[in-house]
């Protein structure tokens, strides 16, 4: 019954204690529980042990009662056979194996009432463990909200801390910067094409204008012409370093083409 106490001493002790002395509740409580069907396995080796014994002392008065019994039938015989003396001998064996009988009945009770008690504390153990159980799981579960608990309001800290709001607000100026940056280079940009494209357009113009002028100067030189001498005139121009008439009617057809282009380009 030692073991049995000292389960009941284990199983009685305070778990919550050892909580708060271990580092991980869940694995100390595992270990606990290890520990108790270790020993549930001892006891249930005692307790089979135990059964053994009883049937075997039982088994013995059984035979010295058997025993006992068949003296007594052969005493009868022997008083029938009118021998007293072999009857009384034959009563003889007959106390001895029924005083015997008597004490193994004797031990035979007490261990059947012994092996029916360890069979009840082996059931309230077994019970006791599954209870030890459920109340792991339970004592597990607390454990597992509360770090779970833990790690969110830790996390709420460190998001509710300045430091934390004031990276977004860098960041969020950092941002606003690049934004800033991308418009002023798009500003420059669209600046930069549509200088360009005036340019374009006053290259044009002043080439158009170009052109009228020279087509108004053949125009004239053309007009001189038909007053003056033709061959003095060309002599003259020759001199002078003037093209030929031939060259600036060239030139003229030339200019009316370019002109007769732009209007066709335009319409």
């Amino acid at each position: 019954m030692g073991l049995f106490s000292r389960l009941g001493t284990l199983i009685r002790s305070n778990i919550n204690e050892l909580i708060n002395k271990a580092e991980d509740p869940e694995k100390m409580l595992n270990q606990v529980l290890v520990d108790m069907k270790q020993q549930l396995i001892e006891a249930k080796k005692q307790v089979a042990v135990a059964i053994a014994d009883e049937k075997r002392i039982k088994k013995q008065w059984e035979i010295e009662a058997t025993k006992a019994a068949e003296w007594e039938k052969k005493a009868m015989l022997a008083i029938r056979a009118g021998d007293d003396v072999l009857a009384r001998a034959a009563l003889a064996r007959k106390a001895d194996h029924d005083e015997v009988a008597g004490q193994l009945k004797d031990q035979w009770e007490a261990q059947k009432t012994s092996v029916e008690n360890l069979k009840g504390a082996l059931r309230g153990l077994d019970n006791k463990i599954e209870e030890a159980k459920r109340k792991r799981n339970l004592l597990v579960s607390r454990q597992k909200r509360a770090e779970a608990q833990r790690t969110i309001n830790e996390t709420l800290s460190s998001i509710n801390s300045t430091s934390a709001f004031d990276t977004f607000d860098r960041m969020s100026d950092r941002v606003t910067q690049l934004e800033a940056e991308a418009e002023a280079t798009a500003e420059i940009g669209g600046v930069l094409a549509e200088g360009s494209l005036e340019s374009q357009f006053k290259a044009l113009e002043a080439s158009s204008v170009d052109d009228q002028l020279d087509a108004l100067k053949r125009k004239m030189a053309l007009t001189a012409g038909k007053t003056e001498d033709p061959k003095q005139l060309g002599s003259a121009k020759a001199a002078a370093g003037e093209p030929p008439v031939d060259d600036l009617k060239a030139a003229e057809i030339d200019a009316q083409l370019e002109e007769l282009k732009k209007k066709l380009s335009s319409s």
